[in-house]
């Protein structure tokens, strides 16, 4: 496999909410996840274009509410 289809795949199975919210409830300590509005997941898009102007991608990022605030 290469590095570009590792990353291909990557990103497609970290597009998936549920999959986000599992590994936050999974790895991430108790007291912080309680504020958390799973329900709020979204995905921000992570396609740009440079200031050289060269087309670029980032991972896939994510934004989730907290106590009602991004």
């Amino acid at each position: 496999m290469t590095h570009q289809h590792d990353d291909a795949s990557y990103r497609l199975l970290f597009s998936a909410p549920e999959l986000v919210r599992d590994l936050l409830l999974g790895f991430v300590p108790d007291e912080w996840l309680h504020g958390l509005d799973y329900a709020t997941l979204e995905k921000v898009p992570g396609s740009y274009i440079s200031d050289d102007l060269r087309s670029r991608a980032d991972d896939v990022i994510w934004r989730i509410q907290v106590d009602g605030q991004w």
